[in-house]
């Protein structure tokens, strides 16, 4: 009788908190320890703070099955769970969207295509669901202003898409390193010939993506407001030196992390589960460094960030 007893809470814990080898499977809210308990039940919703993190995608516009976020990428949002900004506690929401695909996904060919994207894009339903997810919590009863949207690399550029298309859907928006293109700042040699050049070139490698790129791009700076706090990093192979039209638009406020893979003068280094290596050891440190530890230095900027936006 133990012995069935003791299965059957295993079975409860196993269903609530997905975490195996460091994976995380599921979305629900995340706790200190940087597990992730399914669903979305909130206590005392008025005084909670909903921040909604977004992970990045390993495709642009394909659907990714079992593919969510791991541990070490969710550190630093666990560190923010039950900071408290004018008596409302902060839980962090873990969104995985990962297992849907844009419309043309199927079309092999469309990456090196000299037509436009045709159709909703992958980012484009994940903004919906998004929305979808805010609306939830709204009729939850979390006053709107006190849900923030978040995301790293495609799901920063998601952040920065929901926020200039709806502004006043959310409080505000955390973006760290706003990427869905690939690797564009270290394939096409930004630092040696510019972004200009760069860019010309991956029109021409690529017209369709580049077309779509500069079409969501263009579609933000045309926002009036996009109360967006944004992080860059200048070594960050993705987008890292063609992220300065985000000065262009209005409400960003953009942070440039540092210059080399130290923050605050302190070396970062990334945790998992079960193991911890130095950010610069990475294969994408520049891309990586807001999973590093050290960058929750920047805790203290992105609480003033969303004391701002709900007061």
């Amino acid at each position: 009788m133990k012995k069935i007893i003791t299965i059957l809470i295993l079975n409860i814990l196993i269903s609530n908190f997905s975490y195996a080898n460091g994976k995380i499977l599921i979305s629900g809210f995340i706790n200190k320890q940087s597990q992730v308990k399914s669903g979305i039940e909130i206590i005392d919703p008025k005084n909670k703070i909903i921040i909604i993190y977004n992970h990045g995608q390993n495709t642009n516009d394909r659907a990714k099955k079992n593919e969510c976020i791991w541990v070490n990428q969710i550190n630093n949002q666990a560190s923010l769970v039950d900071e408290e900004i004018n008596g409302k506690k902060i839980m962090v929401y873990n969104f995985c969207s990962n297992d849907f695909a844009g419309d043309m996904s199927l079309k092999k060919s469309w990456w090196k295509s000299k037509t436009p994207y045709v159709g909703k894009h992958k980012l484009d339903k994940r903004v919906e669901k998004n929305l979808e997810l805010v609306e939830k919590f709204v009729t939850m009863g979390v006053p709107r202003k006190q849900i923030i949207i978040s995301g790293h690399s495609c799901g920063g550029l998601l952040t920065l898409m929901l926020l200039s298309a709806h502004p006043n859907k959310v409080g505000g928006g955390i973006s760290y390193m706003q990427a869905c293109f690939g690797k564009l700042s270290s394939k096409y040699k930004v630092k040696k010939v510019g972004p200009e050049a760069a860019l010309a070139k991956f029109a021409k490698k690529n017209p369709g993506p580049a077309e779509l790129r500069e079409r969501q791009i263009n579609k933000i700076k045309k926002s009036n407001n996009v109360p967006v706090l944004a992080f860059t990093h200048p070594k960050d192979k993705w987008e890292g030196l063609l992220s300065d039209w985000l000065e262009e638009v209005p409400g960003v406020k953009r942070i440039v992390i540092s210059e080399d893979y130290k923050i605050n003068g302190k070396s970062c280094v990334v945790k998992g589960d079960n193991w911890q290596e130095n950010i610069s050891a990475r294969k994408n440190p520049g891309h990586e460094m807001n999973q590093g530890l050290c960058f929750q230095y920047y805790n203290t900027e992105i609480l003033k960030y969303i004391e701002g936006r709900i007061s």
